[in-house]
Order: structure tokens, then C-alpha cells, then sequence
């Protein structure tokens, strides 16, 4: 049976009410907030400052190691072209920026576990000091998820999505494509790739704090198909039914790997305890 405080006892008067502990356990609303607007503002500029000097650090870095990262990328572009044939640039300027922006996304893989802590820390104090414990692993799943969808679009995606675009090429037209608007469809595939694959970090740590479970993901998973094919259409930077397909089958993926993770570890709801 739930418990009725009693009532306060009117203080005499000119004494002081003494204070009481059920103040304390207001409404967050009704004291007030902790922080305003204008704090969450600032509290929000200076974590993406912190990331963003995270990923300069990971660019200087990458910056020394561009003839490896340069033949990696190339590789699968390289690999979809005939015998003998090579990417072209026209503008003097073209291929100074196509290793720039190499070196870019190498930083902000390389600092992918201090960007998600950034997030992190932007959302720890609206936790209770239970859910903050999930600090290490939402921090360790997401950079592993993010890397691991750029190592998908990387040895899958692009690949695949670069041979169906070269695949139009005949007697009487040839595929010679030029190396920025090449890097720019595998740039897009990493980025939309690494994002996507959050969606096992998401889940978990909406699961852990009960606001999903994994009876809600089964009832829903017709609507979260359609959902993942429209999405796939949507964000497929090639716009092709290639690039659409192999962006809904890994969400599809994820989404049952999502609906394990919720039922493993996902907050446990207690029976109704009898008044």
C-alpha cells in the first residue's frame, strides 16, 4: 500500500517553516530547471568546439600518413576501371583537395571515440546517476559502429555501386570519370554508412533507459521496413536501386540485431506490486 505523507503543521507565527525533503524531489519543471536554454546553447557550442578540435588533431595525423590512405581509397575506384585506364582531374586544384578531404574523413574516423564522447557529455546531465554508468559502453559501441559502417560501405557498398555505374559503359560511350565527383559518392556512402550503423547504440541505450523494449520492435518492424526503404531512398547518394538495396538490407540487419540487444539488456519492468 502506497504511503500518504501527513500533512505539514502550520509553524507558529514569525518562526521560520523549516524545510522540508519533499521539496527536493520536485519536479524539475517546477524548480525551475537546472539549466536554461541559453546554458544548454553554450553547453552544446562548446562540445562540438571539442569535437571539432578532436577531428583537426585526427587530420594532422592522417595528414602523415596520405600515400597510404590515398592507395587504400583508390583501390575499389581503381579496381572497377579497364586495364590501363586511370581517374582524370581537370581542374590544377583537384587533386590537392581530393587528399585534403581524405585526410579529413581519416580524422574524424581516428576521432570518433573523443566526437562520441562529446555527445555523450552533452547528454549526461539530463541522466540519473544509474544511466550515466553507460558512459564507456555507449561511447565503445558507437565508435565501433561508425567505423564499422565506413569498413561496409568501403569494401561493399562502393564497390558494388561504383561496377553498376561503370557497368553503362560500350562500345560507343567510355567510362572515364573524374576523381572529385568519384570521392564525393564515396565520401557520402561512408558518412551515410557510418550513421545508419548507429542504430544498435541508439537502440541499446533507449532500451536501457526503458523507453523501447524489444516487444515494441517486433510489433513494429513492418512499419520500420517501410520506413528503412524509404529511408534508403532517400539518403542512397548514388540514387540508384543498387545503392538503395544495399542501404535497407544492413538496416534491416541492424534492426534484428537491434531487437536482441533490447531484449538482452534492456531495463527490466518490475510486476505491479498489489496495494
Amino acid at each position: 500500500m502506497a504511503l500518504v505523507p501527513f500533512p505539514k503543521k502550520a509553524a507558529p507565527s514569525g518562526a521560520e517553516e523549516p524545510e522540508s525533503d519533499w521539496d527536493d524531489h520536485e519536479p524539475e519543471s517546477e524548480q525551475g530547471g537546472k539549466m536554461s536554454f541559453l546554458d544548454h546553447l553554450d553547453e552544446l557550442r562548446k562540445r562540438i568546439i571539442y569535437a571539432l578540435v578532436s577531428v583537426v588533431l585526427g587530420f594532422i595525423v592522417a595528414v602523415f600518413f596520405l600515400d597510404p590512405i590515398f592507395n587504400f581509397v583508390m583501390a575499389p575506384m581503381q579496381a572497377a576501371l579497364e586495364p590501363g585506364q586511370r581517374l582524370i582531374f581537370t581542374d590544377p586544384t583537384e587533386a590537392l583537395m581530393l587528399k585534403l578531404k581524405m585526410a579529413v574523413i581519416a580524422g574524424l574516423l581516428l576521432a570518433s571515440p573523443a566526437v562520441m564522447s562529446q555527445v555523450w557529455l552533452f547528454i549526461a546531465p539530463g541522466l540519473y546517476s544509474n544511466e550515466k554508468k553507460l558512459a564507456i559502453p555507449f561511447v565503445a559501441l558507437s565508435s565501433v559502429c561508425f567505423v564499422g559502417g565506413a569498413a561496409f560501405a568501403h569494401y561493399v557498398v562502393f564497390p558494388l555501386t561504383w561496377k553498376f555505374f561503370a557497368s553503362f559503359a560500350s562500345d560507343l560511350i567510355t567510362f572515364m570519370p573524374r576523381i572529385e565527383p568519384a570521392f564525393g559518392l564515396y565520401m557520402k556512402l561512408l558518412l551515410v554508412f557510418g550513421a545508419v550503423f548507429q542504430m544498435p547504440t541508439l537502440v541499446l541505450f533507449l532500451a536501457k533507459l526503458g523507453i523501447v523494449s524489444a516487444r515494441f520492435l517486433i510489433r513494429h518492424m513492418k512499419y520500420a521496413i517501410l520506413i528503412m526503404f524509404v529511408v534508403g531512398a532517400v539518403l542512397s547518394p548514388g540514387t540508384d536501386p543498387v545503392g538503395q538495396v544495399l542501404l535497407a538490407g544492413p538496416m534491416f540487419v541492424l534492426y534484428v540485431i537491434s531487437i536482441g540487444l533490447a531484449w538482452l539488456f534492456g531495463k527490466k519492468k518490475k510486476p505491479l506490486e498489489e496495494v
